[in-house]
């Protein structure tokens, strides 16, 4: 008997400013979109901005709303303001905060997890982890760099435990080149699998970044769903 098909990688672009940006992000088919409300971050956008660009999401497409250490009354105040979002918290948040920032609506959230470069990766404790925030939707598989954010740096995946019980989200240094290798990686070691892009769909150059290619996007996808292919093939 042979062993049921796996869930298809779901795909979330992120740090988006414009709305030709979402509109090409809709078009190529992701899953949900995400908008920076970290103020010291290059791709910030306001909750009021988010709220705007998320009014173009049909339906059955999640905003995701990112928070580095913010206060838990602004939170549950932008995701309230921004219909059908969620969180992701990328910052030094406890368990207990998550929970305080998601408020008495109980608003649904990820946890970005930030693994260390390089061959330190595999001390890092993801089935700890995801325990500790189990009340999470799903965990975020970050690079940890100075500062908040991969940095378009990608922590070597081989490194991962090879089951994690929780929903895992893939971030950090992902291009259309190389997502198809971490979905190989990662797809079977968690109960699924998402991939999170931001850096790897911009427009080259100095001070692109929030500004996205429609192209790199369309690629990025279509690597993706190869990855998926591959699987079934």
């Amino acid at each position: 008997m042979s062993a049921p098909p796996l869930p298809r990688t779901r795909i979330k672009i992120c740090g988006l400013t414009r709305e030709a940006d979402v509109d090409a992000a809709i078009e190529a088919g992701a899953d949900a979109i995400g908008f920076v409300l970290y103020p010291k971050s290059p791709r910030a956008v306001t909750a009021e901005r988010a709220a705007a660009l998320a009014s173009r999401l049909p339906p059955f497409i999640t905003p995701v709303l990112l928070f580095v250490n913010e206060d838990a009354p602004k939170v549950i105040a932008s995701l309230a303001q921004v219909k059908g979002s969620i969180a992701q918290f990328h910052g030094e948040e406890t368990p207990q905060q998550c929970e305080e920032a998601t408020g008495p609506d109980r608003f649904r959230y990820m946890r970005a997890a930030r693994i260390p470069l390089g061959d330190a990766g595999a001390g890092f404790d993801l089935v700890k982890y995801a325990s500790d925030y189990s009340h999470a939707q799903a965990i975020l598989l970050d690079a940890h760099v100075e500062g908040y954010g991969g940095g378009g740096k990608a922590f070597d995946w081989s490194l991962l435990p090879p089951a994690v019980d929780a929903h895992l989200v893939l971030s950090g240094g992902l291009t259309p080149a190389n997502v198809g290798d971490g979905i190989r990686i990662l797809r079977t070691r968690c109960k699924t699998l998402s991939v999170d892009v931001s850096s790897g769909v911009e427009i080259d150059g100095p001070g692109n970044k929030g500004l996205k290619d429609a192209g790199k996007i369309r690629q990025f996808v279509a690597a993706v769903r190869a990855a998926d292919a591959s699987f079934s093939s």
